[in-house]
């Protein structure tokens, strides 16, 4: 026997991994050799035992590869990063330890109720990439519906699976022959199948199955394990947003508090509408606007185009409706209300989007601005009847004590002393409603305080008291101003100057008659002084008993300066005036008549025209001064 036919030579074999078939050849050399049977059944023998030895050390080998493969994977998930990746990892890996032509793996679709595939490895088919699975149909939808592993050697012809035209078309195309599936499980449920696939028929060990199994278990936890990092991150992610949600609603908050406090100071310290628009404008940025009941700007804080009257309108009824601030086009509107009753608006034209904080400052705003409108009013009917019970007193009763009239004028801002008009403003203004009368009254107080002058209610009349030396003039801007406010012509008559107040009760009657008279020469709407109306309100205010004293003030207002200096000189312009008109205005005969030269006559006119102005001779003028001519005379007939 030769030294290689000896069992030794199977330790050598083994020794260098020699493949299964070169264990034969020291049986066949033995045969060869013409050895005896029992040496060849020796050698038979050590052949089956080395064999074994063989097959141990490959299964070691296997397992220790395999182990290998679930080491990597494992150290994959713990340093988890992308779910893609390590569904990568995994599906390589399980084509390589078990080495199939494929591997692949499928996730179930909870909501259309099939299974699709996730990852594949070795694939070549885009059509078997595509595949979805419904549950139940071929290996893989057994698999995700049982939740038990399935395998076959040639799934073509294997009538246990139900086979769909989809699903054969795609295993089809890609060649698969021999499929291995196991779940993908957590717990109980199954999430998907995990695959290993030869193009040729092959039957899968069961240890090939146990090492998928392995597979599928780590692949299961990184799905789940990526699921709760997912979930995580979106905790983390919303937490954080309610987080600066919460910074932001905190940093609102307090700009809100801080905006009430400035504003509820502004309240305490007797601050205006203007104070609050600047506090807003302050804490919300942008450009703020604050218009009164009738569309009058109170209080405007930068740059701002006023809105048509109709938006206006309709955007404080939607914020009284609402009862919260409305947005139009790019300007906020928050109504100025107290109860039922309009006050104005505030319109905002912020610099951003303001959030609903800023939105409850505005509303505030309002509210404040509301409380001071209402304040002003009452402050102003209070100063308004201090007023008007000043300006009725001095009308209707004898002055007893003027040192004390003159200090509760002076504590209202009003010199007695100083030249004054008196205007009374007629029946078409306040011959409406309570509530007309009240604003005409509320308006005529305000008019004539910020003047420095006063206003009071008298007999059916509202008179005004205002500094100034034209009569007329006023009278015409009360009567302009309000129509305007009315909304209907306003008919004024006005008697002054005068610096007495002792006679405030006889300029209110001649005001009074002067405003009958404008009503009985179609003036209704006008505003006009007696001394414009001359005479003529004279006649038509003598039906109301004005007596003496109104001839004595006509002959004062028209030909007083004359009568003066006659009394004076000792002139005769009175009879020069006479003489003058009596003969047509005729130097020479008017000469004659008095018996002194053309040019004494011409002299006399020039003095009369330096006394009572150039235009005397104009044809109105010189009719007034002819009635208080005859006046004259019939009051002094000596």
């Amino acid at each position: 026997m030769s030294v290689m036919s000896s069992p030794v030579e199977f330790l050598e074999l083994l020794a260098r991994e020699a493949a299964a078939v070169e264990f034969e050849g020291p049986l066949v050399a033995a045969r060869s050799a013409g050895l005896p049977p029992e040496r060849i059944a020796e050698l038979e023998r050590a052949k089956t035992v080395a064999l074994r030895v063989r097959a141990l050390l490959e299964r070691r080998r296997r397992r220790e590869s395999e182990l290998s493969g679930l080491y990597d994977t494992v150290s994959d998930l713990a340093g988890l990063r992308d779910l893609d990746e390590v569904l990568r990892a995994i599906v390589h890996r399980a084509r390589h330890l078990l080495g199939a032509d494929v591997a692949y793996m499928t996730l179930n679709d909870a909501e259309r109720g099939d299974t699709y595939m996730r990852v594949t490895d070795g694939s070549v088919s885009a059509r078997f990439q595509r595949l979805r699975l419904p549950m139940g149909a071929g290996l893989g939808g057994l698999v995700a519906q049982s939740g038990a592993p399935y395998v076959t050697a040639n799934y073509p012809e294997d009538e246990r699976f139900h086979h769909t035209r989809e699903i054969d078309a795609g295993v089809g195309e890609e060649g698969l022959v021999a499929i291995l599936g196991v779940p993908l499980r957590l717990g109980s449920t199954s999430i998907g199948v995990l695959y290993a696939a030869n193009r040729t028929a092959r039957p899968f060990a069961r240890e090939e199955v146990a090492l998928l199994l392995s597979l599928a278990a780590h692949a299961a936890v990184a799905i789940d394990t990526a699921r709760l990092l997912a979930e995580t991150r979106a905790a983390l992610e919303e937490l954080s947003s309610a987080n600066t949600t919460i910074r932001a609603h905190s940093s609102s908050v307090e700009r809100a508090a801080a905006a009430h406090d400035r504003m509820t100071a502004l309240v305490l310290r007797g601050g205006g509408v203007e104070d609050v628009a600047a506090a807003v404008t302050d804490v919300l940025g942008g450009v703020l606007l604050v218009l009164d009941a009738e569309g009058r700007r109170l209080a405007q804080v930068g740059e701002i185009d006023e809105p048509e009257r109709a938006e206006i309108v309709e955007a404080v009824a939607a914020s009284r409706t609402e009862g919260r601030s409305v947005r139009r086009g790019a300007l906020w509107y928050a109504a100025v209300v107290a109860g039922t009753e309009n006050l104005g608006v505030l319109v905002l034209r912020p610099e951003g989007e303001p959030d609903d904080a800023d939105q409850r400052i505005l509303e505030r705003a309002a509210l404040v601005t509301a409380l001071l409108l209402l304040f002003r009013r009452t402050v102003a009917e209070a100063e308004g009847r201090v007023r008007g019970e000043l300006l009725d007193d001095l009308i209707a009763r004898p002055l007893r004590d003027p040192d004390a009239l003159r200090s509760r004028a002076r504590r209202l801002g009003v010199d007695l002393d100083a030249p004054h008009v008196l205007v009374a403003v007629g029946d078409d203004a306040i011959a409406a409603t309570g509530s007309a009368r009240q604003r005409v009254l509320s308006w005529a107080t305000t008019y004539a305080s910020t003047r420095g002058g006063l206003a009071a209610a008298r007999d059916g009349r509202v008179a005004l008291m205002l500094p100034g030396h034209h009569a007329g003039d006023s009278a015409r801007a009360v009567a302009r101003d309000l129509s305007r406010i009315t909304g209907r012509p306003v008919t004024a008559g006005a008697s002054g100057p005068f610096t007495d107040p002792a006679s405030l009760g006889t300029a209110f009657r001649e005001a009074d008659r002067c405003l009958t008279a404008l009503g009985a020469l179609g003036r209704a709407g006008q505003g006009a002084s007696s001394a414009e109306l001359g005479f003529v309100g004279l006649l038509l205010g003598a039906v109301d008993g004005g007596g003496d004293a109104d001839v004595s003030r006509f002959l004062t207002a028209t030909i007083g300066p004359v009568i003066d200096y006659d009394a004076r000189r000792g002139t005769a312009l009175v009879r020069t005036l006479e003489a003058y008109f009596g003969v047509g205005g005729s130097l020479a005969r008017a000469a004659e008549q008095l018996h002194v030269h053309v040019n004494t006559v011409t002299q006399r006119l020039e003095r009369v025209g330096q006394l009572l102005g150039a235009d005397w001779q104009q044809p109105d003028r010189a009719l007034e001064v002819q009635l208080a001519l005859r006046l004259h005379r019939l009051r002094t007939p000596g």
